[in-house]
Formats: structure tokens, C-alpha cells, sequence
């Protein structure tokens, strides 16, 4: 991509005066001025991203947008840095114009945008705030009618997530699907979340190896088992690639193409089938739930005095308590440090909402 003509010169005003300079469209005297378009977007987007959840949600709801029916999440935590690979049998995006999805105001939603439970959609800002806060933000694989494959790493230390990433949250069942009731509002319930809201969709969330093992049975029953020729494997959908190896090495390949970070050793393992393909989280919603109705649920909470609480009403007290500090924490840019904490004593009902203000 050739230099804008004036990149010279803004290069030029930078090196001599900085780059608070450029940032500035106006200085308007007594400490105040009036930043340019560019730095108050990146400012801007420094907010609409602010965990690692808040990518996880757009990342899903842009592959919903590109007209995605499967979903394939991959998530890992090493050293400090969370591993998002999202995967997708959507529209995908053309080669020349994968790049420039990262910048501002880019968008495929001309005429439209979507309005859901997590706001607005289509205002062109979503991937660029998601590269104004990881350390990585890459569209690794995609084309015209190929779906994608989008990669991001994040500094957990910079980036909030909730400790806890491996409880599931309660799940509840009625004649109009699913519902999340409560638990830590981490990347597995994000993704439940949005599931419900979408059931038309199959979305499945684990390991890189467990997501690569769920690529490579879904494309073996698409295909019938029968590779494509390797001049034709790259024009296939992406999300169809794993299920061209023939080896453990290609398959290794295949994933490490998609942005997926397995060891050689565990492409190795998934193609004997010693790692199992994921069920969708549809599905688990339902077997999740079915085992729940099953087993009685004797637990209750009690005060001094013999107060019940039903565990199932104090899961929707405490939803709503979580949806109202929501409302707060946005407007004060506040996120949870711990789990909310729920007790009830003798006179009392105790709420504990650890916070910390971000910078």
C-alpha cells in the first residue's frame, strides 16, 4: 500500500514537535484544546474495549454479521497473554481489504446496522478497538465465500478478564430456549450468552486441540473424507482445512495457518482421535440442563431464624444486581475484580461487588 502524500510531512511535523501535535485540531487556550477526528476515535476505542470478554462478544457478533451459521472459538491463557483464534463459515472478507478492517469507521453495514442486547453494530469500530487494545489483531485466513479465521492475543495484565475461566455459569431451560442465570461473567458465559440469543447458530468454545479436532470432524463429514487436491485446499473455506491433512505434520500446518496454537505432538494426537471433537454449547446447554432437572437440588440458604431462600431465586436476585452494576460500571469505567458474593445472614442480605477503576 503507497504512503498518502502528505505522510511526509506529518512524519516530518512529528519528528520536530511530537506526536501531541498531531493529536490536537485546535488549541483553545487555559490547557484546553480540541483533539483531531483520529485521536478521539483511539480514545474512544480505548473504552468500548475493556476485558477480554468485550472482544470475545464482538468478535462474535461479527461473524453473525458476515451471515456465520458455525462458530469455532479457541481460547488459551499462556504467560500472561489470552489467545483468542475465532473461527467461522461466514461471507469472509476480500484480500485487499483485510487490513484495512482494522482502521476506523470501516464497515460492511452501509445501509444498516444492528441493534442487540450488547448495543450498537456497524459503526466501523469494533476490530479497531480491538487492535487499539491487544498486542495482537490479525485476520489470518479469510476470503470471498471462505469464512475466516481472526487471531488475537492479549495482555491479561494491561487487558482485564475474570480469574475464574472455568466455571460454567446456571443454565435454565424453558419452552423458549435457554437463559444464563448467573455465575462469573467470564469468556465461557459470554459465549453461552450470546448462543442464546442466536440458537440458529452452532457455536463451539474450547482448547486450540479441541477446536481442531471439532474443524477436522466437521469438514471429514462435509467431504466425505476425500481430500482436495493441495493446488485446491486454499481455495476451499477455511474453516475446511483440517480436515485436509492427511498427516500429522499437514495438520499441524492447517492449524497453525488458522491461527490455532497447538504443539506438532497434539496434531498428532487429534488425527488418532485421542482428543475428542466438542459437542456445540447448544447441546451442552441441553444435556447440562436435563441433568440438573434430573437431580433434586437440596441446598438452600438459611439465616438463624429458618429463612429459605430457593437457590434459583437468589440466582435471579443476583442476575439483576449484576445487570444494574453494569449500568454503573459503564458509566464510571469500573470493572469487577472477583465474583460478586451473595450471603444471607440472620437480618441481613449481603451484596459484595469488588471493583477497581480503570485507568
Amino acid at each position: 500500500m503507497t504512503d498518502h502524500p502528505t505522510k511526509p510531512l506529518l512524519d516530518f511535523v512529528s519528528s520536530v514537535s511530537g506526536d501531541t501535535y498531531l493529536k490536537v485540531e485546535e488549541d483553545l487556550g487555559e490547557g484546553f484544546v480540541r483533539l483531531n477526528v483520529s485521536e478521539a476515535e483511539r480514545r474512544q476505542a480505548k473504552h468500548d474495549i475493556r476485558s477480554t470478554e468485550d472482544i470475545l462478544i464482538e468478535l462474535l457478533r461479527n461473524a453473525r454479521d458476515a451471515g456465520a451459521t458455525h462458530l469455532y472459538v479457541a481460547s488459551s491463557l499462556e504467560e500472561g497473554s489470552r489467545h483468542l483464534t475465532v473461527i467461522d463459515d461466514g461471507q469472509g472478507v476480500p484480500a485487499t481489504l483485510q487490513q484495512q478492517i482494522f482502521e476506523p469507521r470501516v464497515t460492511s453495514k452501509l445501509a444498516t446496522m444492528v441493534v442487540d442486547d450488547w448495543g450498537v453494530h456497524g459503526r466501523g469500530m469494533a476490530l479497531y478497538s480491538i487492535a487499539q487494545n491487544t498486542e495482537t489483531c490479525r485476520m489470518i485466513a479469510s476470503g470471498v465465500g471462505q469464512g475466516a479465521a481472526l487471531d488475537i492475543s492479549a495482555d491479561t495484565r494491561t487487558l482485564r478478564e475474570r480469574a475464574d475461566q472455568s466455571t460454567w455459569p446456571q443454565i435454565k431451560a424453558s419452552d423458549k430456549g435457554f437463559t444464563v442465570e448467573s455465575g462469573p461473567r467470564n469468556l465461557i458465559r459470554t459465549t453461552l450468552e450470546f448462543c442464546c440469543q442466536h440458537p440458529q447458530m452452532e457455536v463451539s468454545f474450547g482448547s486450540p486441540s479441541e477446536i481442531t479436532a471439532t474443524l477436522r470432524a466437521a469438514g471429514l463429514a462435509l467431504t466425505r473424507g476425500h481430500p482436495a487436491n493441495e493446488a485446491d485446499v486454499r481455495q476451499m473455506p477455511v474453516w475446511l482445512w483440517p480436515a485436509q491433512a492427511t498427516d500429522g505434520a499437514e495438520l499441524f500446518e492447517a492449524a497453525q495457518a488458522l491461527g490455532l496454537a497447538l504443539s506438532e505432538r497434539n496434531a498428532y494426537r487429534v488425527l488418532r482421535g485421542e482428543v475428542a471433537p466438542l459437542k456445540s454449547l447448544t447441546e451442552q446447554m441441553y444435556r447440562r440442563t436435563q441433568k440438573s432437572t434430573q437431580e433434586a437440588d437440596v441446598d438452600i440458604y438459611r439465616d438463624a431464624r429458618g429463612l429459605k431462600v430457593d437457590p434459583s431465586d437468589l440466582r435471579d436476585f443476583q442476575n439483576q444486581v449484576e445487570k444494574a452494576f453494569d449500568e454503573l460500571a459503564n458509566k464510571y469505567y469500573l470493572t469487577l475484580s472477583d465474583d460478586m458474593k451473595v450471603q444471607v445472614t440472620k437480618r441481613a442480605i449481603s451484596i459484595r461487588l469488588p471493583f477497581m477503576k480503570e485507568e
